[in-house]
């Protein structure tokens, strides 16, 4: 593991929308052996996605990714570090959101499709959220705001659902406001989904072990007794009868009392 950290790359890509990157991370993890360490965003709409790995893959991994950002116009710019050092792994804030994620626990959502639509202005992106989920059996994941207005509502269904549910919400929002972005990933990868915004209500907490505590030794409680009159004294073994007399301060002698009985 050492070994492998020492000589693993880190590759970034760099887009100006928040769908084309997370369409540019899948292609990253499905073109080269790379892991997704995390996204970050800087402001003005601007996202990088970040990989990790061997050299070779994440070369690869980087020049897929930049290929499929330029396909949409959204390249900004993209990295390769061949070495980096643990000082500068140590202060970037890479992969915190990924860390987060996985620590809160499973999407629910998981192996379905992925719908991202972007707008700018926060009343776009909901009308076009609300016009998504009445057109197909889909559901809202989350949502991002990348800065300069820009917002992106997440879906998730199948394949279908979710490309019937994009046009749809394109429609509204270009009626709304302004349409920005738009992304459907069929099958997104687990670091892909670890990554993605995802609301409380589709995660599932995996359960933590209660520690019990058990006693060193066990301790038998005294059964505390109702007071008796003197009569019922004589009806209880002789051990019940001296306890019952001493609270009542009553005088009683263990002829008194019959004797005990195995089963009592």
């Amino acid at each position: 593991m050492n070994e492998f950290k020492e000589q693993s790359a880190l590759g970034l890509v760099a887009t100006r929308s928040f769908p084309a990157m997370v369409g540019t991370a899948d292609m990253m993890l499905k073109s080269a052996g790379v892991i997704l360490v995390g996204y970050e965003k800087v402001g003005s709409g601007y996202c990088t996605a970040v990989v990790r790995g061997g050299l070779a893959d994440v070369r690869l991994a980087v020049e897929a990714g930049a290929e499929t950002a330029q396909k949409f116009g959204q390249l900004m710019s993209k990295l390769v570090i061949p070495r980096p050092l643990p000082n500068l792994e140590k202060i970037l804030p890479i992969g915190t959101r990924l860390l987060l994620r996985r620590a809160q626990g499973k999407n629910r959502l998981t192996r379905y499709a992925v719908g991202l639509l972007e707008t700018r202005g926060f009343p776009s992106m909901v009308g076009a959220a609300d016009a998504m989920l009445k057109a197909a059996d889909v559901r809202l994941a989350g949502y991002e705001t990348v800065g300069d207005g820009l917002c992106t509502a997440i879906i998730r269904g199948s394949i279908s659902n979710v490309t019937i549910a994009v046009e749809a919400g394109m429609y509204e929002a270009e009626r709304i406001g302004e349409l920005h972005a738009v992304m459907v990933i069929p099958n997104p990868l687990g670091d892909l989904d670890y990554a993605l915004p995802t609301a409380s209500c589709w995660l599932e907490e995996e359960p933590q072990p209660v520690p019990v505590m058990l006693p060193k030794e066990q301790v038998p409680q005294p059964v505390e007794l109702l007071p008796m009159k003197e009569k019922e004294l004589l009806e209880l073994p002789h051990s019940q009868a001296k306890s019952q007399a001493d609270r009542l301060e009553l005088p009683v002698e263990p002829s008194q009392a019959r004797d005990s009985l195995p089963g009592d």
